[in-house]
């Protein structure tokens, strides 16, 4: 499935080749657009390949890579080869400032593409928009990248979290209407904002208990206790993976046994499985999490990014992390065919706000000139029985308004490989 090359493909590419040899000069249009030739395209990130977050986040890239490189083995877009620049910045946004810049002015990339990290990616926002680059799909979600009268360069990918906790709320509140729904959330923008989501659905006065914690902590023995004697009920997480493992195990010691919900950068069960071991994985049976992306052991893109991650991402272990990356990466892939034979930054722009960019999830993206945000719409999941799967509930968050919608997922066309 994954090897699509055929002989009428070389022959285009040899054809292409040899024009672009008989020419003395380059189109004018290359000459003016950093990192497109004839034969490549190349785009650049910041990751925490090192540093506290890099044992969550260090795979999106390394997927996002390997979808490339599935996509340049069978033609590439328009003919031409995508490269993929992955500059670490430890999650320091210094460090983020310095690795921008490089790939802007050393590199010259077309596009910086997935950039991580709310703080990290917050301290570049400007210097991209003063430099004209297109700053696709940024790996957060706050909704400060949705700012198109500001940053028009700019574009959200992941559901803000404000989306997930308002979600998150209306489901328990659906399912347990007279339950003491609590909180229990990182400090700073990320958990201020899964609140924010849970007080527009329970009302924060209605919030039996709030607890918060700093990533650079090991122990959430006070904040559970807290939980416990507040007789919480549902738990609502604004946490990342290695805290609600924390938490989950903490509880478990305490022989305390709620309902947990969290939001989707915290609630992996390949991720949380690593973390708890084979001996604590039932604590995870029951667990409530939003998504976005394709989900399922059925679904046809996870099919096919298993078969990627195989080939060509040496068997790396499949999380939520690999489908995010390959599903930025098959957005970008996306924009790009639909930005022309001849791409430039402003057509890949045009391209996005024109709404043909859908991505691959369970509803199409919806970007337009006037809305550079990512999903505003996600699906609950639930585990059940080791296998974390969508139940067929999916909510549309818009200014504070939850409504429950039918899902659309995209489909798989042409084995996942856009061609405008």
């Amino acid at each position: 499935m994954l090897t699509r090359t055929t002989g009428s493909t070389t022959t285009a590419v040899a054809v292409a080749a040899a024009l672009a040899l008989s020419s003395c000069t380059s189109r004018p249009e290359e000459e003016s657009t950093p990192g497109v030739t004839d034969d490549t395209v190349t785009i650049g990130t910041h990751q925490p390949l090192t540093g506290p977050a890099s044992a969550g986040y260090s795979t999106i890239s390394a997927a996002t890579s390997a979808y490339f490189e599935y996509v340049n083995d069978n033609g590439g877009v328009h003919g031409r080869e995508i490269e993929y620049l992955v500059e670490d910045d430890a999650y320091s946004p210094q460090q983020t400032q310095t690795a921008v810049r490089k790939l802007v002015e050393t590199d010259e990339v077309f596009a910086i593409v997935n950039g991580l990290g709310t703080d990290t990616h917050a301290s570049v926002l400007e210097y991209l928009d003063e430099e004209g680059v297109p700053d696709l799909f940024v790996s957060s979600g706050s909704p400060d990248f949705n700012q198109p009268n500001v940053f028009e360069n700019t574009f959200g990918y992941n559901a803000d979290y404000v989306t997930e906790g308002a979600a998150l709320a209306q489901y328990a509140a659906e399912r347990h209407p007279d339950a003491r729904v609590c909180f229990l959330g990182q400090d700073g923008d990320f958990g201020d904002d899964v609140l924010e989501g849970v007080e527009t659905v329970v009302g924060g006065e209605e919030i039996t208990e709030i607890q918060v914690y700093s990533s650079s902590m090991d122990d959430l023995s006070q904040q559970i206790g807290a939980l416990m004697a507040a007789g919480c009920e549902v738990n609502i997480l604004g946490t990342i993976n290695p805290f609600t493992a924390l938490a989950l195990g903490t509880a478990a010691e305490a022989e305390w046994f709620p309902r947990w919900y969290a939001a989707s950068v915290g609630s992996d069960y390949s991720t949380l499985r690593e973390y708890l071991g084979s001996e604590g994985a039932p604590l995870l049976e029951g667990l409530v999490a939003t998504n976005f992306l394709p989900s399922g052991p059925d679904d046809e893109w996870v099919e096919l990014f298993r078969e990627i991650n195989e080939q060509y991402n040496d068997g790396a272990p499949f999380t939520f992390n690999t489908v995010l990356g390959m599903s930025v990466g098959y957005t970008f892939a996306e924009a790009l065919a639909a930005a022309g034979a001849d791409p430039t930054r402003p057509s890949l722009l045009e391209a996005i706000e024109s709404g043909s960019v859908t991505g691959n999830s369970i509803v199409p993206l919806d970007y337009s000139v006037d809305d550079h945000s990512g999903y505003t719409t996600v699906g609950i999941t639930v585990i059940e029985d080791g296998v974390q799967d969508y139940v067929g509930t999916t909510y549309n968050v818009d200014v504070g308004q939850v409504t429950e919608v039918d899902p659309a997922p995209v489909p798989l066309e042409n084995e996942g490989i856009p061609t405008g």
